[in-house]
């Protein structure tokens, strides 16, 4: 959908202009091509969130997109041509080598002077998005398949900061045909030479604080929860929230959920020390002191992760933790006592300091009723400080969820019968699957943590097969799958395991691992309809292990085996239930 015909039906988004003041550039667009999926989004919300806002404001808190300018997809083929792109992402070669070659390319000369006017006015740290076409859509989401790079902005003189723009630009650019872009776009019937990308520069949410700038707190939101807990539905949704910037979240490092409409209602840890365990340990932020290795190919060049020491000193700790006491055994709300510290936002979600969760509710029901669909959205937020007295709500991206209405119905006699290979009362996605022959699995006598790096190469091997033979096989694996934390799971990206349609995730005995419920990882299997089985180990009676291994063996590796039966299984998800079974 051509840009011109966006704009046609909507306010609020202008053509940028070099001269202008940067409020007049608030939401602008270079170039006469597409905004892409993402920033498309944002701009469709834009106005109604704004008249929304002003209609039913919430206290305390001032809501809003943070100011951005797309650089349309009409420049992205200007870049391609004039450097003869095409050429070299025709070649099969490594996601480095193919970022170098970009590296070297040079930008059209309009776009060149668009940029250098935009940094000549910004000084404040800038995350650059992609903004492919396909990205966000209902029938191909396409989340955290590309790149985002941040950059710090703080140099002193004009061109350096317009050096490491053009840089992070060009990075995005390249990571339209990475690997994991390649494989995803094959696994979705989508046509490489068919994406083009649009770039987001926008302001990133947050503060600085000495040598670092980040967000007092990110969140992914999601209208609609394949895993409610306790009194919570489905349609209730689910928010994990995260220190820092929201890459722990979307990467599936440890975060705290909750139902928008149960906010005090913990996540069921067992003990207090398994509270004190799974708490988030670490944080991403910007890096605004002494310069990295100069790497302008690696996402995460101009990012610090920190401790939560470094948090508590640069007293950011207020409204998101609380402290635990030794003495009486406690979990006491606040930072007032010495103690281990534990994220669990209990300042605001139990004592309502800051109305988030109010605002975090009327923005999913905006969004829903204007997309008419089940929604994800991603924010940041900022608290008071001494010269803003109000804490600052940047809505940062809105996709719509495929839920499917498929009505499933699971009988006794096929979980207790003895066709049943696994039953499970936790599990993501509704619908049924016939097609499936092949199962592809991590040896349980094999895993450990340590090894899940290896895993996932080997992983990726296997699925390049049933790829070019456009099979699909069910995945069963063991830990996080996703986690870039290796020892939480099997860090892979979706287009090593792309193949899958089905997939069991066994949990191991004595260790909370949830799965990410906030990460792009899940969105991906949601809008995608693959059905996702969670399993603890302790559910012996729900898994037929000594069927599986007496299996034939097709193919095996040190940790993974692929077996092929001689009839399809049968793999039934009562999502209305949080109920699913698989049958020989």
């Amino acid at each position: 959908m051509a840009i011109k015909k966006n704009l046609s039906r909507q306010t609020g988004i202008t053509s940028f202009q070099r001269d202008a003041s940067e409020s007049v550039n608030h939401f602008s667009y270079m170039g006469k091509g597409e905004l892409g999926g993402k920033a498309h989004g944002l701009a469709k919300i834009k106005n109604y969130l704004e008249s929304f806002s002003s209609e039913h404001p919430v206290d305390e808190v001032e809501i809003g997109i943070p100011p951005l300018t797309v650089i349309t997809t009409s420049f992205f083929d200007q870049f391609m041509e004039m450097n003869h792109l095409y050429d070299i992402v025709g070649l099969e070669m490594s996601d480095e080598k193919l970022a170098h070659h970009f590296q070297k390319a040079e930008l059209p000369p309009l776009l060149n002077g668009d940029l250098r006017s935009l940094i000549s006015k910004a000084n404040t740290p800038l995350a650059i998005r992609s903004s492919c076409l396909l990205e966000d859509s209902l029938e191909s989401p396409f989340a955290g398949v590309y790149q985002t790079k941040m950059i710090p902005n703080n140099q002193s003189d004009t061109n350096s900061r317009f050096s490491k723009l053009v840089e992070a630009i060009k990075f995005i650019y390249a990571s339209t045909f990475f690997r994991n872009a390649r494989n995803y776009m094959r696994s979705t019937g989508n046509r490489l030479e068919s994406e083009k990308m649009a770039v987001i520069i926008q302001k990133v949410v947050g503060q600085r604080h000495y040598d670092r700038f980040y967000p007092n707190l990110s969140g992914v939101g999601r209208s609609y929860n394949f895993y409610p807990i306790g009194e919570a539905k489905p349609e209730d949704g689910i928010v994990s929230l995260a220190l820092g910037l929201g890459k722990t979240i979307v990467d599936g490092g440890m975060v705290w959920s909750y139902s928008p409409e149960y906010p005090h209602i913990s996540p069921p840890f067992n003990t207090i020390n398994d509270l004190l365990k799974e708490t988030q340990k670490e944080f991403w932020a910007v890096n605004m002191g002494k310069p990295p290795s100069y790497d302008p190919i690696k996402e995460i060049e101009y990012l610090v992760l920190l401790h939560l020491g470094d948090a508590e000193y640069d007293n950011t700790l207020k409204y998101i933790s609380s402290t635990y006491d030794p003495a009486s055994d406690r979990v006491n709300i606040g930072i007032s006592s010495r103690g281990p510290r534990i994220i669990n936002f209990a300042p605001i979600l139990e004592l309502d300091q800051i109305p988030l969760n109010q605002v975090i509710k009327n923005i999913l029901q905006l969004c829903e009723t204007y997309f008419k669909a089940k929604v994800e959205i991603e924010f940041a937020l900022t608290f008071p400080t001494q010269t803003h007295k109000l804490s600052g709500f940047g809505l940062l991206q809105i996709r719509p969820i495929n839920i499917s209405l498929e009505m499933v119905s699971i009988h006794n006699d096929e979980i207790n019968g003895k066709n049943c290979i696994l039953s499970s009362a936790n599990v993501l996605g509704n619908g049924t699957q016939s097609s499936i022959q092949d199962i592809v699995y991590v040896k349980p006598d094999k895993f450990d943590f340590k090894y899940s790096r290896a895993i996932a190469q080997q992983l990726e091997q296997m699925n390049r097969s049933f790829m070019e033979n456009n099979r699909p096989f069910l995945l069963m694996i063991f830990g996080r799958l996703g986690s870039s934390d290796p020892w939480l799971g099997i860090p892979v990206e979706w287009g090593q395991i792309s193949g899958a349609r089905a997939i069991v995730e066994a949990k191991l005995e004595n260790i909370h691992v949830d799965l990410s419920q906030g990460s792009h990882f899940f969105h991906n299997i949601s809008n995608l309809k693959i059905l996702y089985f969670s399993l603890n180990q302790s559910e012996t009676s729900t898994f037929d292990w000594n069927w599986l291994e007496n299996q034939q063996t097709v193919d095996e590796t040190e940790f993974v085996r692929h077996i092929h039966l001689p009839s399809a299984l049968t793999i039934k998800v009562d999502g209305r239930k949080k109920q699913g079974v698989i049958l020989k």
